[in-house]
């Protein structure tokens, strides 16, 4: 495994970017959620994400120049064409829009419709939060993760991410459909690991711990079993309705043309809700709670995002790992 700087990783990345003629501004943005998901440990959506993002744009899944429209909107709530713009960018304005409309009406809910892969979706909790906002969002997929009880896919692994703002380390909740994403997969994959417990099923309908067969049977383990087949239904069945785009079932299932997917973003202005700063008090209340001494083994519980916190810390003074293949790759881009 290489270890590179931030700086390296994000100026690789805005190499690639200008190459393939993006405007200077929003191929800064784009590397730097990249880089950042990589510097936060998020090494699936981060470098060894990007070169299918290059190679959707090169096959016209993806229009580098496409902004967001607005379509409509009545108060704090609108709905936004994506144009099948860069999924990352679609979906920093898509929660940038939506702290906005908090700002001015307490809360804001923007629904995108048309858009692409959003990368690490847990970039726009912490953008929310950052912000002083409680944020939600979720994101829509190809039909990628079997109902429990069948083998055959027909919903999304789709990605829920909550946030709540705390000035000791934001709570931030980022989480697949499945015991483990399809990124998570290929990492373990990629470093020849098992995965830390079962993941899914292989051809045969058994339980494993090999990313690999996992992949080869499409057959990812829904959290919570059927709980977690439920709750991927009905962020398909929110997105596409209030977005008015398109549904797990109606999206391309080559990954390499998975777009027009279909996303949610609401913030709530803790501020006006809590103008003496109760929020922070209650979430460090919370946490304190919910933290309990370290076990017989020395590890502790840990919050949602506590570990991001600590990793960009440790990336940030020993560099960034990276997959020597991928770096080669990168640099062939």
């Amino acid at each position: 495994m290489l270890r590179v700087s931030y700086q390296e990783l994000f100026d690789a990345l805005l190499r690639v970017l200008l190459k393939l003629e993006f405007e200077p501004e929003r191929a800064r943005l784009c590397a730097q959620l990249f880089a950042d998901s990589s510097r936060d440990g998020v090494y699936s959506h981060g470098l060894n994400r990007f070169p299918r993002f290059v190679a959707m744009i090169r096959n016209a899944s993806i229009d580098i120049h496409a902004r967001p429209e607005l379509l409509t909107g009545f108060g704090p709530l609108e709905r936004w064409d994506g144009k099948i713009g860069p999924g990352n960018l679609n979906a920093h304005h898509g929660m940038g829009r939506t702290i906005a409309l908090a700002r001015e009406h307490g809360m804001g809910c923007v629904a995108l419709a048309n858009t692409n892969h959003w990368m690490r979706g847990g970039s726009y909790g912490w953008q929310a939060a950052d912000a002083g906002m409680i944020g939600m969002c979720w994101t829509n997929t190809l039909p990628n993760l079997p109902p429990w009880g069948a083998a055959d896919p027909r919903v999304g692994n789709n990605p829920l991410v909550i946030a709540v703002p705390r000035a000791d380390g934001h709570v931030v909740l980022d989480m697949a459909m499945s015991q483990f994403s399809y990124g998570t997969l290929a990492s373990y994959r990629m470093r020849g690991d098992l995965l830390p417990m079962d993941g899914g099923f292989d051809s045969s309908g058994r339980l494993t711990r090999v990313p690999g067969d996992i992949e080869g049977s499409n057959r990812p383990l829904p959290i919570g079993f059927w709980k977690g087949s439920g709750l991927a239904l009905m962020l398909d069945l929110l997105a596409a309705t209030l977005s008015g785009g398109k549904a797990t079932h109606q999206i391309a299932t080559e990954p390499a043309c998975e777009n027009g997917l279909s996303q949610v973003f609401i913030a709530f202005d803790a501020s006006s809700l809590n103008p003496n700063h109760a929020a922070s008090r209650i979430a460090d209340q919370v946490i304190e709670y919910f933290q309990l001494p370290p076990n017989s083994g020395g590890e502790r519980v840990r919050y949602p995002g506590q570990r991001v916190l600590e990793t960009r810390k440790d990336n940030l003074a020993h560099g960034i790992p990276v997959e020597p293949s991928i770096w080669q790759q990168l640099d062939s881009l």
